[in-house]
């Protein structure tokens, strides 16, 4: 797992929200090629607002500065409806953070203010940055393993809490700062707990098997549909991965609709 980790706080999640988010990210990370998200609203959102103001400006001079300046124009990738899973390392990693958060907060939430919760973030982000990326000079005692903090810092050393002894009691106390940093330790206790079991290796999808074609007929599988509905259609579509040419999603007929829809093939039955 090679990706790094950003988390940011906001107040809704609105297209609005989600560009002035996506500012503070470019102006504190630097530019960036592509964004790789799912079908949320706001993000919708901000992709088409984003588009609509691009057509504002004149195009030959932001290709020409572009050029000049060796950058790229930002990569607005969607992942397939209803496959989070297609999102790959990131979602994971998202998966695990969350999930552990989601704990803290809440059983602690009532005793954060809006400092120590953007605090508390930050602190977690480091943690999650400060997994191991490689294992080459695990021979050497005095070498310690490259993270992604050490590519952000740019800096050798490993970033340590503040010292102290944080324990539960702490809550309770006036100094807001010892309840951030005892959430904290809970936060990398059990995180690292949930990251340990994603470096096993699952068995699922590791097998080839036919692709999907184009005139297949499939099951669609919906957990929103009423009981005893099955729902058929028809693979007019195919999207082969450009690396490995395997199917992974299709576009779909359903008899009863007038418009076609695109799922990824986890979501589907295949007939035969």
């Amino acid at each position: 797992m090679h990706a790094l980790s950003h988390l940011e706080a906001t107040s809704d999640l609105s297209t609005d929200t989600f560009i002035q988010a996506l500012r503070r990210f470019t102006a504190r990370r630097g530019p960036i090629q592509q964004i790789s998200c799912d079908n949320g609203k706001n993000f919708e959102g901000a992709k088409n607002e984003l588009e609509k103001a691009l057509k504002e400006i004149d195009q030959h001079k932001v290709n020409e500065f572009l050029l000049s300046e060796s950058c790229d124009k930002i990569i607005w990738k969607n992942n397939v409806p209803k496959a989070s899973h297609m999102g790959g390392v990131w979602e994971r990693m998202i998966r695990t953070v969350r999930k552990v958060l989601s704990t803290i907060l809440y059983e602690h939430a009532g005793r954060l203010n809006d400092e120590c919760f953007r605090t508390l973030l930050v602190e977690a982000e480091c943690v999650v940055n400060s997994r191991p990326l490689t294992t080459e000079d695990l021979h050497d005692p005095s070498s310690l393993p490259l993270t992604r903090n050490h590519l952000l810092t740019m800096k050798n050393k490993v970033v340590l809490p503040p010292p102290g002894v944080f324990q539960k009691e702490h809550l309770y106390c006036r100094k807001r700062w010892r309840q951030v940093q005892y959430l904290a330790n809970e936060f990398w206790t059990r995180w690292k707990r949930e990251f340990l079991q994603t470096l096993q290796k699952r068995q699922k999808w590791t097998n080839t098997t036919r692709n999907i074609q184009v005139g297949d007929i499939v099951l669609v599988k919906d957990e929103n549909l009423p009981r005893n509905q099955w729902p058929l259609a028809r693979v007019i579509e195919v999207y082969p991965d450009e690396n490995d040419k395997l199917v992974r999603t299709v576009k779909l007929h359903i008899p009863t609709s007038k418009s076609s829809l695109k799922r990824p093939i986890h979501k589907l039955c295949l007939l035969v």
